[in-house]
């Protein structure tokens, strides 16, 4: 069992890498699963990873250092993001991707609000294959604003079932507001699929997790078969419905909610029994390496996948070029940029103790 001042949770990597593929799959045009469940895992895991470093910090030093955050966040994200979105740009302006960029367009993907952006003007304005920009902005807004919220649950609401409570109050007021949007307002179904106001609950969730029942921190209730046998066949079963009901109204309003309860126990299992046979090839070097890089994976796929559309290449090999490619870029992002950031978080991190 991880401890509780480690950083490293097993599977989280596997799990990142499976919700990638997921994507990846849409992308190419073989939607086995929707790709936008494999979105809302992302959502899910950050919830809870991000959660999970702000209890161990507060639980430790009875505090959250904003700044030291928002810091490692920005080292975190930022790098790869801009580099990215400049490949864009300049892929753009020779004419491989084939695209018109817009002023507001740009300047939507650059400060984070490209979700909003996108619903107003669809998929056009920016470089082609960053799209999938829209869910770094609903991520983007947690982060600006949860850190704060998580002080104020600790300062004032010290019992974690009440932290909890709250914060599944919240998802449901979510909830009600996507179906006031869908069945009262009739929103368009990108309203409510990439705005932050109706997609922060998938965060949420697991938030929750990592606040109550965290299979890393607390003792969780119920033994490994129930879980294995019972709990995580019934997660599994409800995913599976949410991705076979195909009512429009339905899957833009209780699907995302029915997910985010559905991976609780898919999330408790795969990190808390991760050298269960069900869950072993999560932990794979090379799942766990596609993991790492999952980050700049999705940032850059989508940009390859459209600039190979201009090719006379079959789909297939299209696909795996766009692969490959993603691939190879991905890691030198990964060694020449991801890395040296994250060496610098450490020293900050360290220099900031000193002082």
């Amino acid at each position: 069992m991880t401890s509780k001042q480690s950083l490293y949770i097993p599977s989280l990597d596997g799990i990142r890498a499976i919700s990638f593929f997921i994507i990846f799959l849409q992308h190419v045009g073989l939607e086995f699963i929707p790709g936008i469940f494999g979105v809302t895992i992302f959502f899910f895991l950050s919830g809870y990873l991000i959660t999970t470093l702000l209890r161990m910090e507060f639980d430790k030093a009875g505090n959250i250092n904003l700044k030291n955050f928002y810091i490692r966040r920005t080292l975190r994200i930022f790098p790869p993001f801009y580099l990215v979105l400049g490949m864009a740009l300049i892929l753009t302006s020779v004419g491989i991707l084939q695209e018109k960029v817009t002023f507001w367009g740009f300047i939507s993907q650059l400060f984070y609000f490209y979700n909003y952006y996108q619903i107003e003007n669809s998929w056009h304005g920016v470089p082609a294959g960053t799209m999938v920009f829209w869910s770094l902005s609903v991520e983007e807004h947690f982060y600006l604003v949860f850190p704060f919220f998580y002080i104020f649950l600790r300062r004032y609401v010290p019992s974690r079932f009440q932290q909890m409570l709250l914060l599944l109050g919240m998802c449901g007021i979510i909830l009600l507001w996507r179906c006031i949007l869908v069945y009262g307002l009739h929103s368009s179904e990108l309203r409510t699929r990439v705005a932050t106001d109706t997609r922060i609950d998938s965060i949420l969730f697991g938030c929750i997790l990592a606040i109550y029942g965290n299979p890393i921190l607390d003792k969780v209730k119920y033994s490994a078969h129930q879980w294995l046998r019972i709990w995580l066949p019934l997660g599994i079963l409800a995913i599976v419905f949410t991705l076979i009901t195909r009512e429009p109204q339905f899957r833009e309003t209780f699907r995302y909610t029915i997910q985010g309860i559905a991976l609780f126990p898919i999330f408790i299992t795969a990190i808390r029994y991760s050298d269960s046979s069900l869950f072993q090839f999560l932990n794979l070097n090379g799942i766990k390496f596609l993991g790492v890089m999952s980050y700049s994976l999705y940032l850059i796929h989508y940009i390859f996948l459209n600039a190979l559309k201009t090719t006379n290449f079959p789909v297939f090999i299209q696909a795996l070029l766009a692969l490959g490619l993603s691939i190879i870029t991905a890691t030198a992002i990964y060694y020449f940029v991801e890395k040296p950031c994250a060496r610098l978080k450490k020293a900050w991190v360290i220099s900031s103790k000193n002082v």
